[in-house]
């Protein structure tokens, strides 16, 4: 695989090493690589780096970069073992996908060393390594041969593979003519059903329905029991904590945290929160067509103090005012609330009832409150987007995203409900 060597066996090394070794299916050493902003100098850079690498000289390995390079990925180290699960979280551009295609071969790491052993199943991008213009039978057939499958087992497979995917008479019809869901469907089955030692999966189960989902994580929960080991990532913290035995916590190309999953997660959690509204002002940041804008956004307990920290259990309004600018055109309007967890579950969404708020003659200014009668949400940390728009069409006037709200509660765990609210106007 280009630039991953692998290590087929260790004459010096006593027998009890050997075996340890042998479970060690994926070997990162201070990986690392580059990019460039430029397109001509990256062009350049790439003829430069080519004519050194002919000459039998690496480039990148003192750790320098060039005008408009940067680190894509600086100095990660893993080992993940038969079974295993390691799960990459980072927020976008962090790196992970970077990793993910170095692993896979696609790409060539700048310096470090990577040891893959036995077959990878990889799904790193949606309908990678399927040909459009081919059916997806006949897709199934030149991915299992570049797997290095003979006709005679993929003939074995064939039907496994068909039936899991599930896309009837669309399996002789050419790849560019599927759907999101089904190319998903069909790159699952694929790289699942080939038994593969390691599995990369980036984000693209969440693509699937539910009960493909279900299915697919029946399949993964299988190929571990046979010590399939996995590098999973995702953006929903509820399955990196469920399916990793180790997270890779990447921020900015550089392993912040490897180890346990609860740990890392906390502290994703930590980085990615924002905090509430007396630490940035919010009213500065939000959008719209601006005939409506929002002067105030508090959060206030049953005493009617401001809060910034929310008690599970407790009452609790949010308290919205906002004003007109241009109260010639204005229409009946909603106000809308959508309350989110910070891996991007909505756990909640609510809007003012029609009518109940529209511009009155003279009438500037206006106030509303959302009021939970038992605040019972089951998250570390909320973030609320809320919206005022057109009641016929659907305009945005103003919008307000990431408002953070912390929340107090012994335990951690998320889920949906519908929490017993009120509107009131003003």
């Amino acid at each position: 695989m280009g630039n991953i060597p692998v290590v087929h066996d260790y004459p010096d090394r006593t027998h009890e090493f050997l075996n340890a070794m042998s479970e060690i299916l994926v070997k990162v050493e201070n990986v690392s690589k580059k990019f460039c902003r430029s397109l001509k100098l990256s062009l350049w850079y790439g003829m430069q780096d080519l004519g050194k690498e002919l000459l039998g000289r690496r480039h990148g390995g003192n750790g320098e970069l060039r005008p408009n390079e940067f680190w894509a990925v600086k100095d990660v180290s893993f080992e993940l073992r038969r079974g295993e699960c390691l799960g990459l979280i980072g927020s976008n551009g962090a790196g992970k996908t970077t990793l993910l295609r170095m692993l896979n071969g696609l790409i060539k790491p700048d310096s470090g060393r990577i040891e893959m052993r036995g077959r990878v199943g990889a799904m790193i991008a949606l309908g990678a390594g399927f040909n459009p213009i081919l059916t997806g039978r006949e897709n199934i057939y030149v991915n299992a041969s570049i797997l290095g499958l003979s006709n005679r087992e993929i003939n074995e497979k064939l039907e496994r593979i068909i039936d899991f995917a599930d896309i009837g008479e669309f399996i002789d019809a050419p790849v560019q003519s599927y759907s999101t869901g089904m190319a998903v469907r069909l790159g699952f089955a694929v790289a699942s059903t080939l038994d593969p030692d390691i599995m990369i999966l980036d984000e693209v189960l969440s693509v699937g329905d539910m009960k493909f989902q279900a299915k697919c994580f029946n399949v993964l929960s299988a190929l571990r029991k046979k010590g399939t080991a996995f590098v999973l990532v995702s953006h929903n913290m509820f399955t990196m904590n469920k399916y990793s035995t180790k997270i890779l916590y990447l921020k900015s190309g550089l392993c912040h945290f490897y180890g346990d999953p609860e740990v890392a997660i906390a502290r994703y959690s930590d980085d990615m929160t924002t905090k509430p509204l007396q630490k940035k002002n919010y009213l500065c940041e939000q959008a719209g067509s601006a005939k409506i804008q929002f002067t105030e956004i508090r959060f206030i307990n049953k005493a009617g103090c401001e809060i910034t920290t929310a008690n599970v259990g407790e009452e609790l309004s949010l308290c919205i005012k906002y004003s007109f600018s241009d109260i010639a055109v204005l229409q009946p309007f909603y106000i809308g609330v959508e309350i989110s967890s910070l891996d991007g579950i909505v756990l909640y969404k609510s809007k003012s009832r029609i009518n109940e708020i529209m511009y009155r003659d003279q009438k500037q200014f206006g106030e509303c409150r959302l009021r939970f009668l038992n605040f019972q949400f089951n998250s570390k940390v909320l973030l609320f987007c809320i919206s005022i728009y057109d009641r016929d069409t659907h305009e945005i006037n103003a919008w307000i995203d990431r408002i953070a709200l912390e929340v107090k509660k012994d335990e951690f765990c998320l889920g949906l409900f519908d929490p017993a609210v009120e509107w009131s106007y003003q």
